[in-house]
């Protein structure tokens, strides 16, 4: 479009950024928003975050499972600290593999079917585990429930936020943590339980359950409206979008602002059109949030949440800890999924961060300053093989860590943990969403590989303090990124994100 034709819309929208550019687009926004029959898209929704409900099971699949390897009678399955290190960690190297093809996945085969297809890998590497005869079948089988996670990770928000419409994207968005927190709970709950009348090994097969019942409903789920315009199926598109809205809506309008922003970008994006600020401004912004989110620690503390809990000796057991953790952790992004559409995302990533960072500053100084006769941290300098630890507390002030870690997982939950990947979904240019969302995926999983990977280290080396202190660092740049770099998108359709984006309009992040 000609800068002179694009002018008045420009200034009829300044204040706004109304989709509708004339004077009454503002109610007719809200009477259109009103009108829309939402049962078909919460249906469509639910179906594609049962993906989310698999990761976050198989996220924190170790948490009960190390404990009970560690003293398996096998040695081929008996787990050390440096096996322990790996099956921990390794999940997030096969997420990073996961997102990475998930840049080339989301483009060709679609959202809709690259989540479908996540479920293969995921099913086999449940599989695996299930029947492990050694330890190499138990790293495999993660790394394959890894990589299924990290197609989930780039591919449920992105569908979730092209088919949905700005009433309740917000709270729409918030539903794969909501769901990855649920696969948690019930990892918690089913490792208490089998643990105590069936095998470990029955957890890798409940894992199957939601996967299956996953591809099941996708079957009858429509395609991403935008994605199919991109590929030149406007009927599709349209019977897509009269699925999702319901037949007697004026979702036709809707229809044509969707065609009109997917025929501006019909094209890949370029090399030369990187270096564009309308293009790499919101990638750098939706990389930076996955790259600090990870390095604020909720990763490492969510794998060896019981260890942790084990060798603070907090007032319960740690498996009751965990469960009790995967409450607040549930209860913080319901929280935040109500919220999300009214306070706004800055504001509760504020708080999250805030939150985050006095709990992870309290968790390292107790540990640090608290003697270890009190806190039960008389071998404070590793987590792994500590069956003969004693697990019980032996002064109330153990109450310490279990309070810090549920305010840090009640932040991290309440702000940045859902919002990063609304916002990633959100804020991306429809061109390079797919590949940018992978990418998104990739760094923010070597991260946590990363992470993972050396925590048990750093902790042998030099306490189990100096890595929450760090994480603590960490929370108060997340402070300082949200505020200078993160734009306020509460109430914008994907098309008025993108106009900010390419006007530079500071008005838009007020």
């Amino acid at each position: 479009m000609e800068p002179s034709a694009r002018e008045p819309l420009v200034r009829k929208t300044s204040s706004s950024y109304r989709t509708f550019p004339n004077s009454a687009g503002k109610r007719l926004d809200k009477e259109y928003l009103r009108s829309l029959h939402n049962k078909r898209l919460y249906l469509a929704v639910f179906a594609a975050v049962l993906g989310n409900f698999n990761f976050g099971f198989a996220l924190v699949y170790p948490s009960p499972v190390i404990p009970a390897l560690e003293a398996h009678p096998s040695p081929a399955l008996r787990l050390d600290q440096h096996t322990a290190s790996w099956f921990g960690s390794v999940f997030t190297l096969g997420a990073a593999a996961g997102g990475l093809s998930a840049m080339l996945l989301n483009d060709r085969l679609g959202r809709k079917l690259s989540i479908m297809f996540s479920a293969l890998p995921s099913a086999v590497g449940y599989a695996l585990m299930a029947g492990a005869q050694g330890i190499g079948m138990l790293l495999l089988g993660r790394v394959l429930t890894g990589y299924a996670g990290g197609v989930t990770s780039a591919s449920i928000p992105v569908y979730i936020s092209e088919i949905s419409h700005p009433g309740v994207r917000g709270m729409l968005g918030a539903c794969p943590q909501i769901m990855a927190v649920l696969g948690s709970l019930v990892l918690y709950a089913l490792g208490k339980y089998l643990r105590l009348v069936l095998d470990w090994r029955w957890l890798a097969v409940a894992g199957e359950v939601p996967v299956l019942t996953m591809i099941v409903l996708l079957c009858f789920m429509p395609n991403s409206p935008r994605f199919l315009l991109s590929q030149g199926k406007d009927d599709e598109a349209l019977g897509s979008l009269c699925w999702l809205r319901g037949k007697d809506t004026n979702y036709a309008r809707e229809y044509e602002q969707i065609k009109d922003s997917v025929r501006k970008q019909s094209r890949r994006v370029s090399c030369a059109e990187i270096k564009d600020p309308f293009t790499y401004k919101p990638i750098l912004i939706a990389v930076g949030m996955r790259f600090l989110q990870q390095l604020s620690g909720v990763t490492c503390v969510l794998v060896y949440l019981q260890s942790i809990f084990k060798k603070t000796s907090v007032i319960l057991k740690p498996e009751y800890d965990a469960a009790l953790v995967g409450l607040v952790r549930l209860f913080s992004v319901a929280i935040a999924a109500v919220s999300m559409d009214k306070a706004g995302r800055k504001i509760l990533l504020f708080v999250s961060a805030g939150v985050m960072l006095v709990s992870n500053l309290t968790m390292g100084l107790y540990i640090h300053f608290v003697p270890a006769s009190q806190n039960g941290t008389i071998a404070n300098k590793t987590l792994v093989s500590s069956a003969n630890l004693p697990a019980e507390p032996t002064n109330y002030i153990t109450l310490i860590p279990l309070l810090a870690t549920m305010f840090f997982i009640m932040g991290y939950a309440m702000g940045w943990g859902p919002i990063t990947w609304l916002l990633m979904s959100e804020i991306l240019p429809l061109k390079a969403r797919g590949v940018a969302s992978g990418l998104c995926v990739v760094v923010s999983w070597l991260t946590a590989f990363t992470l993972t990977q050396f925590f048990l280290r750093v902790v042998e080396a030099f306490g189990l303090e100096v890595p929450f202190l760090f994480f603590a660092v960490i929370c108060a740049g997340n402070i300082l990124f949200t505020g200078c770099c993160v734009p306020e998108t509460k109430g914008r359709s994907l098309e008025q994100i993108e106009a900010f984006f390419r006007t530079g309009r500071r008005s838009f992040m007020r």
